[in-house]
Order: structure tokens, then C-alpha cells, then sequence
């Protein structure tokens, strides 16, 4: 086929990825959060349609079904599958070993279909390295996929099994909230205890410290303020019961950095959970993908392996940043060409 999009249809951000030859040509996202309600996605996927043009066919995998605007995963899966057919045609769904399924085949084939987005990614990179460890940092959760002979070598399948194996990791790059990742901070030379609100999230952690990429936070802010360091601080000083002015910039940056330590620790653990039940060759390289994939880097670092990008690893121009940001979209394409 000349042309295929892939789809990746999250609680948060509709991701899609135009190939033509075998080659990604395009690759956008769009905000979508479901949990208002799904009403939105069908516009959401008709003005993505139209931009990127007509297709032999549509390919989609998904994780919004998680949303609880559904009354449950299968109920998810098939509500998803339904607006798809309606807005993309010829359409596919990636159901993992199952290969790709009519979207009427939904009903039967919930547990291949639901959340299996990291399944297509993972596939896609053994089919370029033999033996890796795939880390897709997004900007809800991670996904830590070992490939071993060629083969995505994870143990779980479903989300339930991947969170007890360190599979899948719920912490990312810009949504995730800061009671979270521990629940203290030091501040003034004290342990704080942390708010248990909604004051802050990691994308004003990574603003502060200035590792935040401009367009990788599609969400409102907690407070639905601005999009700055000041008012980043603003946030984080909540977190520990206090205002910015009571703190130099200074001491700020340093709780920030905390909070990015403890991210990033929690990801290093479920990467040492996943190579503590297999046998992973010490040369094999981290493979990073997603919107938080210099965090990725940080952790390549400290399990001692190299590094390398997705879009790298795929022999694609790295022009396009949102080609490593959409590797589900991306993966689902290349797997159906």
C-alpha cells in the first residue's frame, strides 16, 4: 500500500503519523483529554484526517479506553473503535499477536486491543535491534519493554500484569502529580510533607529546571495559569505549603530538581525490576522514545548502557521531533506497510 496512518488514540492526546512508501512522512498530535466526555474525539479525528490527507488505510491502537468517562475497558475499547469506523475507512486495529482486526471485531477482542500501543512500538524495535531495552517515556506513563533475540520480551500483557512487573512505570514527562513521585520534599532543611492536592504537576518540575520543550505540554496547567517559570514556582511552592516569595529561585530550582530525581527514580526501579527476571546482554543499548525521552537518556546513563533515539534507530530525519514523541502512531503504520 502507498499510503497508511497510524493512529494512537490516548486519554489525553490523539497522536497519528502519515508513511507513503514505507517512509513517515508527517507525524501530529492533538489535545483530546476523554475524560470530559469522548464526545470531542470524533471532531479531533476528522480535522487530523483532512490535514494529513486521504490513505489506503487507517491503522489505530489506543489507551484511552482507561478513561473513566467509560464504565469500563471493554465498554472503552468498543466506544473507541466505534468513532474510529466512523471517521476512518478503510480501518484496522492493532490487537498485538492477534495482527490487525476489523474495528467490528472490538467486542471480542478487548484484552488483545486495550492499552496495547506499547506492543506496536516494541515490535517495531526488534525488527531493527536484536537486543534492547525499549523505554517509552510519554507524558503520562512509561513503558519499559526488554527485546531479547528479536523478540519484545516483555512478561505482561495487559496493564494490570505490566504494573506488577515495572513494565509500565505511571509517571511522565508533564502530567503527572507530584504526591506521585514521594510523599515528602526537603525544603529549609526539613522533610515536608506534600499537599495531597492537585497543585502542581511534573511539567512544572521540568519548566523550572528549563528541560521542558515548548510545545510538549498540550495540557492546562493545574491551576489553569500561565505556562512559565514564575508561575511554575508558584505551583511547586503550594506543594509544600508555601508561596514563591518565601524561597530565593534558587531553592526553587532545587525542589524542582528533587522532584525530577525522584521521577527518575522510580523509572530506574521499574528498569531494574525488568532486568532483574531476564537475561538482557550487557551491550544492549536503551532505546528511548516518547516526550520525555531525555529523561531516558538520564537513565541509559545509570544502567551503563548506551543510548540511542527511536527515530535514529528507524533511519528517519530527525526534523520532525514528534516522530520519537508518537512512536505508537508511527509503529502501527510501519508494522501494517
Amino acid at each position: 500500500m502507498r499510503s497508511i496512518i497510524g493512529w494512537d488514540i490516548g486519554g489525553a492526546h490523539v497522536k497519528a503519523a502519515r508513511i507513503e512508501n514505507g517512509r513517515v512522512i508527517r507525524v501530529v498530535q492533538t489535545p483530546c483529554p476523554l475524560w470530559p466526555g469522548a464526545e470531542r474525539l470524533a471532531t479531533v479525528l476528522g480535522d487530523m484526517r483532512d490535514a494529513l490527507g486521504k490513505a489506503d488505510l487507517h491503522v489505530a491502537t489506543m489507551t484511552g479506553e482507561l478513561a473513566d468517562i467509560f464504565p469500563s475497558r471493554a465498554d472503552g475499547v468498543q466506544a473507541i473503535a466505534s468513532v474510529l469506523a466512523r471517521a476512518l475507512s478503510p480501518l484496522r486495529l492493532y490487537g498485538g499477536s492477534s495482527g490487525l482486526l476489523p474495528a467490528e471485531a472490538a467486542g471480542a477482542h478487548v484484552r488483545d486491543i486495550a492499552s496495547a500501543n506499547w506492543h506496536a512500538s516494541a515490535a517495531l524495535v526488534a525488527r531493527h535491534a536484536r537486543d534492547a531495552l525499549f523505554v517509552d517515556i510519554g507524558s503520562t506513563t512509561t513503558d519499559i519493554v526488554p527485546i531479547v533475540g528479536a523478540v519484545p520480551a516483555a512478561r505482561g500483557y495487559t496493564d494490570a500484569e505490566r504494573l506488577g512487573y515495572g513494565e509500565l512505570v505511571y509517571t511522565g514527562l508533564t502530567r503527572s502529580f507530584l504526591m506521585a513521585l514521594s510523599p515528602r520534599a526537603p525544603m529549609g532543611g526539613s522533610w515536608t510533607p506534600l499537599a495531597c492536592e492537585h497543585f502542581a504537576t511534573s511539567a512544572d518540575v521540568h519548566r523550572v529546571l528549563g528541560a521542558l520543550a515548548e510545545d510538549a505540554d498540550q495540557m492546562p496547567t493545574a491551576d489553569g495559569g500561565a505556562k512559565t517559570i514564575e508561575a511554575s514556582r508558584v505551583r511547586l511552592a503550594r506543594m509544600v505549603g508555601r508561596d514563591a516569595a518565601d524561597a530565593t529561585e534558587h531553592e526553587w530550582r532545587g525542589l524542582a530538581a528533587w522532584f525530577a530525581e525522584a521521577q527518575l527514580r522510580l523509572i530506574h526501579d521499574g528498569a531494574l525490576l525488568v532486568l532483574s527476571g531476564m537475561e538482557l546482554a550487557p551491550m544492549a543499548p536503551v532505546i528511548g522514545a516518547g516526550v520525555g525521552r531525555t529523561i531516558a537518556v538520564q537513565l541509559a546513563a545509570r544502567l551503563g548502557r548506551d543510548y540511542v533515539a527511536f527515530a535514529d534507530l528507524l533511519g528517519e530525519p530527525a526534523s520532525s521531533e514528534w516522530l520519537g514523541d508518537c512512536a505508537p502512531a508511527v509503529a502501527v503504520a510501519l508494522l501494517a506497510a
